[in-house]
């Protein structure tokens, strides 16, 4: 059995920086052997200065590296097909940051691909592997609250990412791009969700399409739900989520970054959080140990492909909903028209 797996990072972008710096020195079952990123320079800057072994423009080159047998994929979620079905052909193990892909019919392929391949496919869904939200889900499958009959979840960006990034055609939009976390714990609490109805409205930047949003689930159990999303939380990078239960309910997520209240006469204060670094880092690393761990013992992904795939029905339902105005089954044949085709 291999002690170690040799990695190559595919996309050097926010979060493909961050992911490669975590596994040159705090995933310890993993060797980053390789960088890629269509920004020539930006590759080989890092891997110089870094003493990354190899550096590729193109993932391609990347992927043909026999020494690599595994591959994290942080590229913009609309090339996530072609780089995932192609690592799947080499027989690489995969790690897929979120979400799977910009349309039903791109998900689906890639899922075939997997599945014709044999090849190991892990998503990358972080919360679930924050210390709070994976306490929930035992507590919950122990029973500790009954039966889940309402979820509530709060998505709060400190301010808007590039207008770049925010472009539908590659992140998918605010719903897919950042709501998709909440609706994955919406899955994993709760169930399937059988219909949802979204409303929104750009209130605080005039150049972007979206700010808010608040969607409404109902799942198949009977339960409901609501999240609401949005990138003007100015005082900080809120992320809350609430389960109640037939016998309790269960409150996740912090505001409060340093432990410590400021008492004066003429207030009591304190910090937040900064933003998603400082809030799920530790999140972020458990994932890479996990899928290395995974890889190397055998096991079987601990976020798949399904989950992948089903979260982004739901989330490209909603995003329908939004735009029609009006409620929106899920796995319908129109609630899955929103997404993004190449």
């Amino acid at each position: 059995m291999k002690r170690k797996i040799g990695v190559g990072i595919i996309g050097l972008g926010r979060l493909g920086s961050l992911y490669a710096s975590y596994l040159l020195g705090r995933i310890p079952c993993a060797n980053l052997l390789a960088v890629s990123d269509v920004r020539e320079t930006v590759a080989a800057t890092f891997a110089k200065e870094n003493n990354v072994p190899k550096w590729f423009k193109n993932y391609q080159d990347l992927l043909a590296e026999k020494a690599i047998d595994s591959v994290v994929i942080v590229t913009p979620t609309s090339t996530h097909k072609e780089v995932v079905i192609e690592a799947a052909r080499q027989g690489k193990a995969i790690f897929c940051e979120k979400p799977l892909s910009l349309s039903i019919e791109e998900a689906e392929a890639m899922g075939q691909a997997i599945e014709q391949t044999g090849a190991f496919f892990q998503m990358g869904f972080m919360r679930r592997l924050d210390k709070g939200y994976a306490t929930a889900k035992r507590k919950i499958d122990n029973g500790v609250i009954g039966t889940p009959i309402v979820f509530k979840s709060s998505s709060r960006d400190p301010f808007r990412p590039s207008l770049e990034y925010l472009d539908p055609q590659h992140s998918g939009g605010l719903i897919t791009d950042c709501g998709i976390h909440d609706i994955d714990l919406a899955r994993w609490y709760c169930g399937e969700v059988r219909c949802v109805y979204t409303i929104g409205g750009n209130l605080a930047y005039p150049e972007m399409n979206e700010i808010g949003d608040v969607t409404t689930l109902q799942f198949e159990s009977g339960a409901l739900g609501v999240i609401d999303m949005s990138r003007s939380g100015i005082y900080g990078y809120d992320i809350r989520t609430e389960i109640l239960g037939t016998k309790g309910t269960l409150q996740i997520g912090y505001l409060r970054h340093t432990p410590l209240l400021v008492l004066t006469k003429d207030g009591v204060t304190h910090d937040t959080v900064p933003y998603f670094m400082d809030r799920f880092e530790q999140a972020y690393i458990a994932q890479l140990q996990d899928f290395a761990e995974n890889v190397i013992m055998g096991r079987p992904p601990s976020i798949t492909c399904a989950d992948g795939l089903a979260t982004l029905r739901v989330s490209l339902a909603a995003t329908l909903s939004l735009k029609e105005a009006r409620p929106v089954a899920i796995g319908s044949r129109d609630g899955e028209k929103s997404g993004t085709k190449k």
